[in-house]
């Protein structure tokens, strides 16, 4: 099964990103690797999990409160008692939450946006930003749109941060849930601006929880404890809101699967990303720029897809490796290709998130590495991601 973003870009379609798939580049690499790169290489301190559906984030914000304790109080919803009783919980959610999610524009493309705290920041992926200068603001109820500038990406959790300069005062953040939680079978909005139509809402329930998903097509994100849904998010829906019936955002919608063999989309699975690791991350972005507590473990190289003679990944290449990391600590070099983690084959990079992405800072993992023809199993102690 193939993963798409959901970002939409020029004229709406998805991206197929197949797992572990990366492009020949036919340069020559340490002992005559050939690599199979994507765009750029995965600096892999790589990305590596902290569950936060099920054992919850360093610091998730009360289901009461929003982020920053500023957004308006949760309306009283009562718990449906018949269709028309469930029909008003799903009117006042929209019209509590649909107001904090926003559209955004880059010179690459439009997704979705949620407004963090009355200070104008707004979370968002890291993919919808990507690699724009400048960044527009469209709230649902202007026809102008704001400017904003990007104060913090984190790739690995494709998650960013942007600002609204000069903010109005009807700016609305919304009110984030513990996303610990969630349970399967909840019934969930999502909110956002798929193929350009704003403002558009669609439901469904809480498929899955604890799901770790990776982006695949050398992306160095993979989407730990990632909420699945069966609500229809399309290109244009990420950055934007999975949302309950109490009016709380639980994750932000970033992938939606595609099927490979029929050539569209996988119709009704898709994932978010936990609302713990939005209010953990988030701060941290608006604060300095950047992540220092994760909660996502490290090995500390930096790494390529190599293939095998017949031109198919086989391998993790080290292509350099942290001073005191701990890789250097394990006796790891560059030049090494990493084949298994813990028994876990890493023919690629995704895989190697993958299996990274089962663990937490401070774990020993086992590494098998082929070296100058012959293998090594070296015992590693995983680092704290920081970006």
């Amino acid at each position: 099964m193939e993963w798409s973003r959901l970002m939409g870009r020029g004229r709406p379609r998805c991206w197929s990103r197949p797992r572990g798939w990366s492009r020949a580049a036919g340069r020559s690499r340490p002992n005559g690797w050939r690599h199979r790169a994507g765009p750029g290489l995965a600096a892999l301190a790589i990305a590596a999990g902290v569950a936060a559906c099920s054992g919850g984030s360093s610091a998730p914000s009360s289901p009461a409160s929003s982020a920053a304790g500023t957004a308006s109080p949760v309306p009283n919803i009562p718990a449906a008692a018949g269709p028309a009783n469930l029909q008003q919980q799903y009117e006042r959610v929209v019209a509590r939450v649909l107001p904090s999610v926003v559209q955004i524009t880059t010179s690459e493309g439009l997704g979705s946006g949620v407004v963090f705290d009355a200070k104008g920041d707004i979370v968002t992926n890291a993919h919808v930003v990507g690699s724009a200068k400048n960044v527009h603001v469209r709230l649902p109820s202007a026809s102008k749109t704001l400017a904003a500038r990007v104060l913090g990406v984190f790739v690995p959790d494709d998650l960013a941060v942007i600002r609204v300069e000069n903010p109005p005062a009807t700016l609305r953040p919304a009110t984030f849930a513990k996303s610990s939680a969630v349970r399967v079978g909840e019934i969930v909005l999502a909110m956002g601006n798929p193929l350009g139509l704003t403002g558009t809402v669609t439901d469904g329930i809480v498929s899955a929880t604890g799901r770790n998903v990776s982006e695949g097509q050398g992306g160095s994100a993979v989407i730990i404890s990632a909420i699945q849904t069966s609500a229809a998010i399309n290109p244009g829906n990420s950055g934007g809101a999975l949302v309950s019936l109490s009016g709380q955002v639980i994750g932000i919608p970033t992938l939606a699967a595609s099927d490979p063999q029929m050539g569209g989309a996988a119709v009704g699975i898709g994932f978010a990303i936990p609302s713990d690791t939005v209010t953990s991350i988030a701060p941290q972005l608006i604060a300095t720029g950047a992540v220092t507590n994760s909660g996502r473990a490290a090995l500390g190289v930096t790494v390529e897809t190599v293939a095998d003679p017949s031109g198919q990944p086989a391998g993790v290449g080290v292509v350099s490796v942290k001073a005191g990391g701990p890789a250097d600590q394990a006796g790891i070099r560059a030049g090494d290709v990493i084949l298994a983690v813990n028994g876990q084959p890493t023919d690629s990079v995704s895989a190697l998130q993958s299996a990274l992405a089962t663990h937490k800072p401070g774990d020993q993992v086992k590494v098998r590495l082929s070296r100058d023809g012959s293998q090594h199993t070296v015992t590693a102690t995983l680092g704290t991601l920081t970006g």
